[in-house]
C-alpha cells in the first residue's frame, strides 16, 4: 500500500486543481450505520495528506449534521480544501424519513444560506443541485444557481443526476464544472449518453458509490444479513435476495485482477473508475466514501493503478450482468428520464 500523494485534475473547464480523487463524506454523519467521529475526523486528515482536497456532503446527509460534523475541519484548512454540497432533498418535519425534490428558486436561496450557516464559510466552492424537480425549468434553477455566483455565495455549479440533455439546457445558463452521478463497474448507463455530453462541454465527472456502495469491495454479500438495520442499502433492490446472490457471483473477475495487481479488489474497481478518464476523454474524479484512514489510504492507492487493455475487457460485461436497479425509483436518476 503506498503513502504516495494523487495527481490533480481540473473541475470544469478551466477551474481549480482538486485531488483526482475525492471524498464523500455523507457515511461520517448518515446512512451507512452507526458512526465514529474520532475516526472519521482522522480520516479527513489523512485524506489531505494524501493530495485528497475535494470534500462532497449535501444539507439532506443527517438533516444538517455532516455540514457542521465537517466545518471545524474546513476551517482548520480552508485554504487546501475544495467544499462541494448540494440541495434539492427537503426533509418534511413530520417525517425525516421522507425526501420531497424541490428547485424552487425561494428554496434554493434558503438552502444555500443554510449551508453557508452550517460550514461556517462565506463562500461555497461547488453548489450541486442534488436532484431534479420535473417541476421547475431546469433554466430556472440554474439561473437562481447563477445569480448566487454572481454574488459571491457560490464559486462553481454543479449538477446530480441528470440527463445529457439537461446538462446542455443548464450549461447553456451558467457554465457546469461538474455533474456527479452513479458509476461504476455495476453502474455505466451514464456512458449512453451523458459522458458524451460532458466531454462534448468540458464538463468534469464526478462518481460518486465508485464501489457500488461497498458491494465491490467484498465487504457485504447480502444486506437485510450482513448490515445494521438502521443501514439504507438493505432498501436497495441489488444488494438483498436473490440479486444479491446473483451479483456476488459476479465479482470473480475483479478478484482476479485484483490478484494479479496484488490489490484489494475495492483497489480496482476503484482504478476501472480512474481509467475512464482516458476511456472516454474528459477529467473524472470519483469520490469514494469512507469513515476509516485505513481505507483512504487503501482508495488513494488505487488511482496509481493502471489496468492493461486485457483486464479491463475482463471487467467489462460485470454490469451488463447486474440483477436489479440502482434505487428503488430510478425516476430520480439520470437513467430513469433519458
Amino acid at each position: 500500500m503506498t503513502n504516495d500523494r494523487i495527481g490533480t485534475a481540473a473541475l470544469g473547464d478551466g477551474g481549480p486543481e482538486v485531488g483526482v480523487q475525492g471524498l464523500g463524506c455523507m457515511g461520517m454523519s448518515f446512512a451507512y450505520g452507526p458512526v465514529d467521529a474520532e475516526a472519521s475526523r482522522a480520516t479527513l486528515e489523512r485524506a489531505l495528506e494524501l493530495g485528497v482536497t475535494l470534500y462532497d456532503t449535501a444539507d439532506s446527509y443527517g438533516a444538517g449534521d455532516n455540514e457542521r460534523f465537517l466545518a471545524p475541519f474546513f476551517k482548520a484548512h480552508r485554504d487546501e480544501v475544495v467544499i462541494a454540497t448540494k440541495f434539492a432533498l427537503s426533509i418534511p418535519p413530520d417525517d425525516p424519513t421522507r425526501r420531497i425534490i424541490r428547485n424552487d428558486p425561494p428554496y434554493i436561496r434558503r438552502c444555500v444560506e443554510a449551508s453557508l450557516k452550517r460550514l461556517d464559510v462565506d463562500v461555497i466552492d461547488l453548489y450541486y443541485m442534488h436532484r431534479r424537480d420535473l417541476n421547475v425549468p431546469i433554466e430556472e434553477t440554474v439561473g437562481v444557481m447563477a445569480e448566487l455566483v454572481r454574488e459571491g455565495k457560490v464559486k462553481q455549479l454543479g449538477l446530480s443526476e441528470v440527463t445529457a440533455d439537461e446538462l446542455r439546457a443548464a450549461h447553456g445558463v451558467h457554465p457546469i464544472a461538474a455533474v456527479q452521478s452513479e458509476w461504476s463497474l455495476f453502474s455505466r448507463d451514464i456512458e449512453a449518453k451523458v459522458v458524451p455530453a460532458a466531454h462534448e462541454l468540458g464538463v468534469t465527472l464526478v462518481p460518486y458509490s465508485p464501489h457500488g456502495r461497498g458491494f465491490l469491495t467484498g465487504s457485504f454479500a447480502d444486506a437485510d444479513q450482513d448490515l445494521t438495520s438502521d443501514d439504507f442499502r438493505r432498501r436497495m433492490p441489488r444488494f438483498t435476495g436473490d440479486n444479491a446472490a446473483a451479483n456476488a457471483a459476479l465479482l470473480d473477475p475483479l478478484r482476479t485482477v485484483a490478484e494479479a495487481h496484488d490489490a484489494t479488489p475495492g483497489q480496482i474497481a476503484l482504478a476501472w473508475v480512474h481509467q475512464q478518464t482516458a476511456v472516454h476523454g474528459l477529467q473524472v474524479v470519483p469520490i469514494p466514501g469512507t469513515r476509516k484512514p485505513g481505507r483512504v489510504e487503501e482508495n488513494t492507492s488505487a488511482a496509481h493503478i493502471t489496468l492493461t487493455g486485457q483486464e479491463l475487457a475482463l471487467l467489462d460485461p460485470i454490469a451488463a450482468q447486474v440483477a436489479g436497479p440502482r434505487y428503488p425509483d430510478m425516476a430520480f436518476t439520470s437513467a430513469g428520464r433519458e
